[in-house]
């Protein structure tokens, strides 16, 4: 074996022993391979999305930097290492200036393993080398902004040393008076080993953010927690984390607290255990710990009460359907999905057009009682809704009802209302019947009645 080749193996085994196989894939056809490479980023980076509203998120990892190698026969005595650089979130122009770092570093190791230094140089000081801090802004793919960022940003990679438009032209005639034909500086080109992983069109951001939730968890997972319910420290790839309120606690107490909740009905009571917190599980988190039923149950009851909280939704009012029906705003018609039904919002009851709404003889006192206690604009609601004669006879009928309660005596045969007077100088009430002799009550009242 060459000491090229030897060279080229020890190197490959240190990577490999190195970095693990989500990191390091070694190619199996060739001397080479590909390594994903996470930057380091500094504490509290934002990426920020500038729109109609400027929204920031707060991310601790981005996509990885992709380096694809292979190595000549003739590495590292002679010949460098053949690579591409590929990024989803790099512009070109960056991935660039990287590839021409890179083969700085080479001409000055020329002869000596170089993967590893290349390694660390973009992990640690790529982002110090570009100039990229935070905020690290992001434009929305399709966005107007968008295209011409993209438009400008070979063109401002390209001139990124002149700061003013007149020095380029004055430096161009210069260099048309001293060469006749120019060339293009290799700093004003495109590296050709450079790669942009995504469509330019495609949205960005949520592949940002998705990988930094995805890697969260894995950095999570690998942690020990103390479940602050049974106080028994595990992995946290058995615990659970409330994402608002950061408390951890063990899957096997959540689960069981979940099945409790949710078979009681209290689907929107699945919050943190800690005292005074506010902060909710999420459908996901609750998806993962309990089985299919519960959370089919979970899901529906969920939906439901969402629902009632919307204004513009109502209910089938038919037993047999109870269908959810969205109402369109100033009208008081639905009409049900499943069964065809149409009905009044107010009333419940089968669509009657610009009629008011009829109500049950029992059901004007409550009625009265709702009418009267209600400010000016629900009295004027009512109105509208009932019509007014409708609720002055349901004031009526009900002050009625209340008197005659409180002033007479029902016929204990026909049940005839009689006014009873109160007797004089004293406040007990006695009925005008009984000053009539021979008579019991019952008889004179049925007399009365049948007069």
């Amino acid at each position: 074996m060459s000491e090229d080749k030897e060279a080229q193996e020890d190197e490959l085994l240190a990577l490999a022993s190195i970095y693990d196989e989500e990191v390091f894939h070694r190619a199996e056809s060739a001397q080479g391979g590909e390594i994903q490479l996470c930057l380091e980023l500094p504490p509290d980076f934002k990426v920020v999305v500038k729109g109609e509203k400027q929204m920031e998120y707060d991310v601790c990892f981005l996509p990885p930097l992709v380096l694809n190698f292979e190595l000549p026969p003739d590495y590292p005595s002679t010949s460098s290492p053949l690579f591409t650089l590929s990024s989803k979130w790099m512009t070109r122009a960056q991935m660039s200036a990287l590839c021409r770092r890179l083969d700085e570093l080479w001409e000055e190791n020329q002869g000596s393993v170089i993967l590893f230094t290349w390694i660390q140089l973009l992990k640690e000081e790529a982002l110090d080398f570009l100039g990229i801090k935070s905020p690290l802004e992001v434009i929305r793919g399709g966005s107007k902004a968008g295209g011409e960022r993209r438009k400008t940003d070979p063109a401002a990679a390209a001139l990124q040393c002149e700061s003013h438009s007149e020095n380029v032209e004055e430096k161009k005639k210069e260099v048309k008076k001293e060469k006749p034909e120019p060339q293009l500086s290799s700093s004003s080109q495109l590296d050709p080993r450079t790669v942009l992983l995504m469509d330019p069109r495609a949205d960005l951001l949520p592949q940002l953010l998705d990988f930094d939730e995805a890697q969260r968890q894995r950095v999570f997972d690998g942690k020990v927690f103390c479940c602050g319910i049974c106080f028994v420290e595990k992995l946290g790839s058995n615990c659970l984390c409330f994402k608002e309120c950061q408390h951890v606690y063990c899957k096997a107490c959540m689960t069981e607290y979940f099945q409790i909740q949710i078979r009681d009905g209290n689907v929107q009571c699945l919050n943190c255990p800690e005292p005074k917190c506010t902060s909710v599980a999420t459908p996901l988190q609750v998806k993962q710990l309990v089985d299919e039923e519960l959370f089919a149950r979970y899901d529906r009851l969920l939906l439901q009460s969402s629902l009632d909280l919307m204004a513009d939704v109502v209910y089938c009012p038919r037993q047999s359907c109870g269908t959810a029906v969205m109402v369109e705003p100033d009208t008081t018609m639905g009409i049900c999905s499943a069964c065809q039904y149409a009905f009044c919002t107010l009333c419940k009851l089968g669509y009657h057009g610009l009629s008011n709404c009829k109500i049950p003889a029992e059901d004007l006192r409550n009625l009265r009682d709702e009418y009267l206690s209600a400010t000016a604009e629900g009295q004027k609601f009512m109105e509208q809704r009932f019509g007014k004669r409708v609720i002055q006879k349901a004031v009526e009928e009900s002050f009625t009802r209340d008197w005659l309660n409180e002033n007479c005596k029902c016929c204990p045969r026909c049940g005839t209302n009689i006014q009873t007077l109160p007797r004089r100088g004293s406040r007990r009430r006695r009925c005008l019947l009984e000053r009539r002799g021979g008579l019991t009550l019952a008889q004179y009242l049925t007399a009365i009645c049948s007069i």
